[in-house]
């Protein structure tokens, strides 16, 4: 029959126990997986612990696909902190807090043509977190899985074969 007869058979046998003991399994892997992060976010005061280097910008500290791990904390942001910022389109207000200016190291210039339209200066609220260490590469994987979404449902189908296809 071959290698896709043996798969459809294997879908039709499939019991409704099956089903959802596979369905709650799946449950318990996403629920861990939010659990774990909104648990670091707590632990790194950060909204994004873990964040993907996407550009070239941060070279030679950081190359394109090193994961960064942040955190926050309310000391005041020194000259030459490597930090993440988030830049969201609102009006500025007067906080009195301190302004930043960011630079990326690969950049001739600053990073105000990465700020909302207007913006010269980041306020403290804009800062996601500081750098406290990395992996190098690792994080290939999503920058390969958003540029080349084809892939990224090849493994998905791939992985809900497996899964369908596994005999308890």
């Amino acid at each position: 029959m071959g290698w896709m007869g043996d798969t459809v058979d294997s879908i039709k046998s499939i019991q409704i126990r099956q089903l959802l003991s596979q369905g709650v399994s799946l449950g318990m892997i996403v629920t861990s997986a939010l659990i774990i992060w909104k648990a670091l976010m707590c632990f790194t005061g950060s909204e994004s612990p873990v964040v993907v280097v996407l550009s070239g910008s941060m070279e030679p500290g950081f190359k394109r696909g090193d994961i960064l791990f942040l955190h926050m904390s309310n000391d005041p942001i020194r000259t030459g902190e490597i930090v993440v910022f988030n830049v969201d389109v609102h009006e500025r207000q007067e906080t009195g807090d301190v302004e930043v200016l960011t630079k990326g190291d690969n950049n001739y210039g600053d990073d105000r043509l990465l700020y909302a339209q207007g913006q010269l200066w980041l306020q403290r609220h804009h800062i996601m977190g500081r750098a406290v260490g990395f992996l190098p590469y690792v994080g290939w994987v999503t920058i390969i899985m958003t540029e080349k979404p084809i892939i990224k449902y090849i493994l998905i189908g791939a992985l809900g074969l497996l899964v369908i296809t596994s005999k308890d």
